[in-house]
């Protein structure tokens, strides 16, 4: 069967290649799940098999954006311990967390997806590590909101093994043991993941945190997951109460302790890595470890500015994270452009510490590296998958914004026109092609008044 066309052109395109190149109007020629041509002007005449036909007149297109870190299940715990700092608010929280299900999971899961792919978001990432005992197929539930909602996934398979009685921060019964967190993790991966090119379902290994998980849990994770050919996700870094916490049990700081455990390298990305000093930077940058910058979470946590300019000066990979929905409950990716921008400006003379490409790169291209796919998405380019966004900017909200870049990152978040992955549209006109978010709004309600029952029961 010959190769279908979808054709879009007039648009301005941030193609966010190795030169930032970009078109005031041009043309995408999508082939198939995978972009054919990017150029100025309008598409090649007499393409054959043209399907499709798309006037971007007033759009801006760019790559799908790629979400580095996120936690699905508390979309169902939304808008409680509202003025916690991250020890007090695990505390309050994990008790709820560890009752729920696979029905929770899933419904949670589908919000989730749903509010971000509707923002733009085409390649998304859930990094779950509460499995109550008998609490079902957590990791299949998830997996299966991502194919519903049509996005490109990566499921980090977390776990946690040091509780309370340990001296961490989750109660006994949230925890599962050294080996079985190992057994299932590696269970999930020779069921899952889908090393191709074009792969929909990818699994990382994802020891939640340092002060959650044993060094041996850390150590024989980085161990699994090489062995496996797969990446490695945790928490680093975020608090200044974890780098206490790392020195008094480990005595050490965070970096030091991770690189310890095999935790640095090309095939690492943590979470937030808050506070950092020169030599963690340095550290990073040396062994090319990643970094998912989660800026409306840090600030909602009240966690602290991460040094994300530094980090870029000295070559660290990093790309945006919405971060769980108990502490960005906005749960959207594309806010995070215009949030990473302005927080990273904070203070004295740092008008030019983040500019509005970088921070578009920050959730295109640098998620893309930070998740190991930076060869297949996260620019437009000939020959990457077909993840692509057309953001509609010639309303109120930005007409009077000559640059679109400008326009995207620090104006009101833009209406999604299209939003293709794999080539196939997901969104149009702001609504999900995939899914019923109105089916998905009555449950993911349903379910959290749920938990909140049982967990007041308990």
């Amino acid at each position: 069967m010959a190769v279908q066309r979808i054709v879009i052109e007039n648009c301005a395109i941030a193609t966010v290649d190795a030169g930032d190149t970009e078109y005031a109007s041009g043309h995408i020629v999508v082939a198939g799940n995978t972009i054919e041509s990017v150029g100025s002007g309008k598409a090649p005449e007499n393409l054959e098999n043209v399907v499709r036909r798309v006037d971007g007149t007033g759009h801006l297109a760019t790559p799908g954006l790629v979400n580095t870190h996120h936690h699905f299940y508390q979309w169902i715990t939304r808008g409680l311990a509202t003025d916690h700092n991250l020890f007090d608010w695990l505390v309050a929280l994990y008790p709820t967390w560890a009752r729920i299900d696979e029905p929770m999971v899933h419904a949670a899961a589908q919000g989730s997806l749903a509010m971000m792919a509707r923002g733009g978001v085409t390649t998304a990432m859930d990094h779950h590590y509460v499995f109550p005992k008998g609490s079902g197929d957590l990791s299949g539930a998830v997996i299966r909101a991502a194919r519903e909602t049509g996005v490109r996934f990566t499921l980090a398979r977390g776990s946690m093994d040091r509780s309370e009685k340990d001296g961490g921060l989750p109660p006994d019964f949230a925890v599962e043991t050294l080996e079985g967190a190992l057994a299932a993790t590696e269970a999930t991966v020779d069921e899952h993941h889908d090393a191709s090119f074009d792969s929909m379902t990818q699994i990382a290994v994802a020891p939640c945190s340092p002060f959650s998980v044993s060094t041996e849990l850390m150590r024989q994770g980085a161990e699994l997951a090489r062995r496996k050919g797969v990446r490695l996700h945790t928490h680093g870094s975020e608090t200044v109460e974890e780098e206490q916490f790392c020195k008094e049990l480990f005595g050490m700081g965070p970096t030091d302790y991770f690189e310890s455990t095999g935790w640095l390298g090309e095939d690492v990305w943590m979470a937030h890595c808050v506070h950092m000093n020169d030599s963690d930077i340095a550290a990073f940058a040396r062994t090319k470890t990643g970094v998912a910058h989660c800026p409306s979470s840090n600030a909602r946590l009240a966690a602290g500015i991460a040094r994300v300019p530094d980090m870029l000066a000295a070559g660290v990979p990093v790309g945006l994270g919405v971060d769980g929905t108990a502490s960005n409950e906005s749960g959207e990716l594309h806010t995070e452009l215009r949030n990473a921008l302005l927080i990273n400006r904070l203070g004295a003379h740092r008008e030019a510490a983040l500019n509005a490409r970088q921070a578009l790169r920050l959730g295109t291209y640098g998620g893309a590296q930070v998740l190991g796919r930076a060869s297949q998405i996260g620019s437009l380019e000939a020959g990457k998958l077909a993840d692509l966004v057309l953001w509609r900017l010639d309303t109120l909200a930005h007409a009077s914004i000559a640059d679109p870049v400008t326009a995207l990152v620090l104006g009101a978040a833009a209406p999604v026109t299209l939003s293709l992955v794999n080539g196939k549209p997901v969104v149009e006109d702001s609504r999900l092609l995939t899914v019923d978010e109105d089916a998905i709004a009555r449950s993911t309600r349903d379910e959290a008044q749920r938990l909140a029952r049982i967990a007041v029961q308990a």
